[in-house]
């Protein structure tokens, strides 16, 4: 079986575009700090195709500053509505390296490929005291330019069964607790919550009472931020095409709140790994399906490095000729499929190109070229 989807180091976050962590800084600093990658062996998928939008023509934008003809009726026919844009936090080590390099021949690529991207903020450090101010610090910036935040609560007990990725709460009572401070800072506005990556999929370590109680925090984490902020998105972890079996995944699911809408909005899946986009929404459909939730239920796919898929020979660390997927955006074009998220930063060393975590110009650079 696969190892789990995300590795942190000590109490950094592991697998985000950033992180926003409590070392010391002001309460409302959530500049992100070092990560890690995945220790993962992803397999090879089916290919698929990846459309990016073009500018509209002259002739297209001069039309559109045309006063719309009335209907029939006299009425205005309804204007489509545009989909709100993903908010891209203005720190991060890849921001930080564009601004030290101008002079590099990789800077202009890594800019605008990556660096300009939205993407994911992790908090997988158990701070109490300072959770609420920073979750607010990135969730009031993304509200005050009209966008919207992905954020990655990570802080389970027992994260990673032990592994890499070690870390989080003392136990579930102080995770509840946690959890109710981070949902203090969603703010208003909407935003997208990425809950507990690995939380679900990666809990065969655990006695059958500890997944249970486990899962009725999770379902119970879900219900907390949903309530504090209704236009909160939460999704729940289904791991990946290549990690449990639909039934097995959707059952965990079930188990742990995310057929509920009161818990739940759907799904995420290939968070940190290489699985082609096309794979995942079939899985991703699939699992929804046996899960048997209303038909709101929907699911969000990482993309940042699965623009070549899973290498055949199942390496995971940086591994050679992978590249960036599909551009982060809520709108996919894909029934059920709410959005493409860059929850995985593309550049961030898995260990090979580089120290874990740090970024690397080098591997950054391939991938986006």
């Amino acid at each position: 079986m696969l190892a789990a989807a995300s590795v942190v180091v000590v109490v950094g976050t592991v697998t985000g575009m950033m992180s926003a962590l409590d070392d010391g800084r002001p309460a409302d600093d959530a500049k992100p700090l070092v990560t890690r990658s995945p220790t993962l062996q992803p397999l090879p998928a089916l290919p698929t195709s990846s459309a990016t939008s073009a500018p509209p023509s002259a002739a297209q934008s001069a039309s559109s500053k045309s006063r719309p003809k009335p209907s029939v009726s006299g009425r205005r026919k309804p204007e489509a509505v545009a989909a709100p844009a993903l908010y891209r936090h203005p720190d991060s080590q890849v921001l930080d390296w564009v601004q030290a390099h101008p002079g590099d021949f990789r800077r202009e690529v890594i800019e605008s490929r990556i660096a300009d991207r939205p993407a994911a903020v992790w908090f997988g450090d158990f701070t109490p005291s300072t959770i609420t101010a920073r979750v607010r610090a990135v969730t009031s910036a993304a509200a005050a330019e009209g966008r919207v935040p992905v954020v990655v609560p990570y802080a389970i007990p027992q994260r990673d069964c032990g592994g890499a990725s070690d870390g989080g709460a003392p136990g579930l009572a102080a995770y509840d607790g946690w959890i109710d401070r981070f949902a203090a800072g969603l703010g208003a506005g909407e935003v997208i919550v990425i809950l507990e990556p690995d939380a679900i999929a990666q809990s065969d370590c655990l006695t059958e009472g500890q997944q249970a109680d486990r899962f009725a925090s999770l379902a119970r984490a879900g219900r907390v931020l949903k309530a504090a902020n209704p236009r909160a998105r939460v999704y729940y972890d289904a791991g990946h095409s290549d990690w449990n079996p639909v039934a097995k995944q959707a059952s965990l699911l079930d188990q742990a709140g995310a057929a509920s809408p009161a818990s739940s909005d759907g799904i995420f899946t290939n968070v940190s790994n290489f699985h082609r986009t096309s794979d995942e929404i079939g899985y991703a459909r699939r699992v929804l399906s046996a899960l048997r939730g209303p038909a709101s239920l929907g699911a969000v796919i990482d993309t940042s490095r699965n623009g070549n898929g899973a290498p055949a020979d199942g390496e995971w660390c940086d591994p050679a000729g992978r590249k960036i997927g599909q551009a982060p955006t809520l709108s996919t074009g894909e029934a059920g499929i709410d959005a493409y998220l860059w929850v995985k930063l593309p550049g961030e060393s898995d260990g090979c190109k580089g120290t874990p975590g740090t970024f690397s110009p080098e591997y950054a650079y391939e991938l986006a070229r």
